[in-house]
């Protein structure tokens, strides 16, 4: 069931990325410099609200996936419910660095195997905490650090996405 959910959770992830890749041919006849200089820009804006510099909403379903999907069929319910979450539109999303490397895959097109990186690290990035939560002997201490950590998580994401786009934009 584990196993479903968390996979369901990379194909969410995948398949929301190569659609972003998909729609990046939009913005292709902007120049360069452009979108790197927005994309960019949004990471940066990112680390800032992560940071609690600026405050705005971001634009998200702010509720979960129902449970209903899991008591229909537990097997196929755990690989739906996985999916919807990794899609990252039909649910709660606690950092601002997905939403900066969604603008990046619309402006930047790293290419398909590139956005497909992105969607399978962002889902399994969304697998990695109930894994380990699972695989954590203390349940409670682990919720707590957790917690005590999860700022300086989503600040050091949205930094990293900031960083590499910055490189990326500097022409490697």
């Amino acid at each position: 069931m584990l196993a479903l959910f968390s996979a369901g959770l990379v194909l969410g992830g995948l398949l929301s990325s190569l659609v972003l890749w998909l729609l990046s041919g939009l913005a292709a006849p902007l120049p360069p410099v452009l979108r790197y200089g927005v994309a960019v820009a949004i990471a940066v804006l990112a680390v800032l609200r992560d940071a609690g510099a600026v405050r705005f909403p971001l634009p998200q379903n702010t509720r979960q996936v129902p449970q209903d999907v899991l008591q229909r069929d537990l097997l196929r319910g755990s690989l739906q419910f996985g999916f919807e979450l990794g899609t990252g539109v039909r649910t709660y999303v606690s950092s601002t660095a997905p939403y900066a490397v969604a603008v990046a895959l619309l402006l930047v097109a790293p290419g398909w195997a590139g956005a497909a990186l992105a969607g399978i690290g962002f889902g399994t990035g969304r697998a990695a905490t109930p894994l380990m939560r699972i695989a954590s002997p203390a349940g409670d201490p682990w919720d707590a650090a957790l917690r005590a950590r999860l700022k300086a998580i989503t600040i050091g994401a949205s930094a990293a996405v900031a960083v590499l786009l910055g490189w990326l934009a500097s022409g490697p």
